[in-house]
């Protein structure tokens, strides 16, 4: 048997991208991804975004879910509301002095200032399931912030983010203006504002290259780097900003460089009395150092890249929510006849062998070699029935599906 690849590489069709760009995801990956801004037209998607967020659904969320800070900012201009205009305590047993006030929210948005929810990846379930779902399109973890401003109003001025964005247009209209970057492919230690005059300066200077109105149902792709800005028109507008948080070959640079640490070369003190800030002096333990460390590049493997990265980069988002109570009921009812399915979203790396090695996030599950079978079957999706699994008898059917759902590997499917 050969190895499997993780789970949820890029399912059928790409679905959640597709609600993102227009045309093909290929074609996308070959000509935009990370190069160029795309805008694309309601017409050419899928549908509108009213499935997945909405006016009533932020009015919800400031008033009835018990938002505490850092779900939620507020900015006009530019500048950043203190959360302490617009967070307090909750009352008899929610003493908690951070939750979102909703009364001085009204009075923040009716003087004109943007509403900021973020994180809605983890607090609004549809988008919860979107960035699950866009996370396995993508191949990289993903964030989801609403911005909702009022008529005429801009909440920040031109800058340009560490991670590209997909801007999906949910209410009213909103005029943005893209301009290509200053400084090219930002790492996340490298924020807009190191660029601040330079940012100001094309901004003001240099021809967009996209200048339109969001309406309901548009999207705009702009990667990161390349500086943006919006104003609303007419009534009060709302966008959903999908962040993805890519992954480039920096990392794999960060991730040779923490390898290096395993070298007790490279961990050995400086000489005592060393200036390190005088070049000379430096230049002999620096010469030491690189060729210590081109050792350690020309070494590692994919494999010890692999493994640190797994656990970088696979828990940037949770897979598809797991209910405790419905979950642990599941596991206590188990039986042949039921049908289990492998939890949505969830990143793994099946290693066959003796013992079989299934690995995830954040720990690697053994499992005999008996099992391998039913491994792989289980974890190529879709519904399975427990006494179906090939290779083994009801009994140690039972057994493996119920370590693999203590492990919130499988879920129960439901009708």
């Amino acid at each position: 048997m050969s190895p499997v690849p993780e789970a949820g590489p890029h399912p059928e069709g790409r679905p959640a991208l597709r609600r993102c760009v227009a045309g093909e995801p290929e074609e996308f990956a070959s000509n935009y991804w990370g190069s160029r801004a795309l805008l694309s037209a309601a017409a050419d998607l899928p549908g509108p975004f009213t499935d997945l967020f909405s006016l009533e659904a932020a009015d919800e969320l400031l008033s009835r879910r018990g938002l505490r800070t850092p779900f939620l900012r507020i900015a006009k201009n530019g500048a950043v509301v203190g959360d302490g205009q617009f967070t307090g305590p909750a009352g008899v047993g929610a003493e908690i002095g951070d939750q979102v006030r909703d009364d001085k929210v009204a009075a923040l948005f009716a003087s004109g200032n943007t509403v900021v929810l973020q994180a809605l990846h983890r607090t609004w379930p549809p988008l919860v399931d979107f960035a699950t779902q866009l996370s396995a399109d993508a191949g990289h973890p993903v964030q989801i912030n609403a911005y909702i401003t009022p008529a005429e109003s801009q909440g920040f001025s031109a800058h340009y983010d560490v991670h590209d964005v997909f801007v999906l247009q949910v209410a009213g209209e909103k005029h943005w203006t893209v301009h290509e970057p200053v400084h090219v492919d930002p790492l996340r230690s490298q924020p807009w504002t190191d660029h601040a005059p330079a940012v100001a300066a094309a901004a003001r200077d240099r021809a967009p290259v996209v200048d339109a109105v969001l309406r309901p149902g548009d999207a705009l792709y702009v990667p990161r780097g390349f500086l943006h800005s919006a104003k609303t028109l007419g009534g009060v507008s709302a966008h959903l900003t999908v962040g993805l948080h890519t992954m480039t070959r920096y990392l794999l640079v960060q991730e040779l460089a923490a390898l290096a640490a395993g070298q007790a070369e490279l961990r050995t003190a400086l000489p005592l009395g060393l200036d390190p800030g005088d070049p000379t002096q430096l230049a002999a333990e620096l010469e030491k150092v690189a060729a210590l460390f081109a050792e350690v590049v020309q070494t590692a493997s994919a494999e010890d890249l692999a493994a640190r990265l797994r656990r970088r980069t696979w828990s940037g988002n949770r897979p598809a929510p797991l209910p405790p109570l419905a979950h642990a009921a599941a596991i206590a009812g188990l039986a042949v006849g039921t049908a289990v399915r492998l939890r949505a979203g969830l990143r793994y790396r099946l290693v066959p062998g003796d013992p079989v090695l299934l690995q995830l996030p954040d720990r690697t599950v053994s499992l005999p070699k008996a099992t391998a079978d039913a491994v792989t079957r289980l974890c190529e999706g879709g519904e399975v029935k427990v006494g179906e699994l090939p290779g083994l008898d009801d009994a140690d059917q039972l057994v493996l599906v119920r370590r693999l759902m203590t492990e919130a590997v499988l879920v129960a499917s439901t009708p």
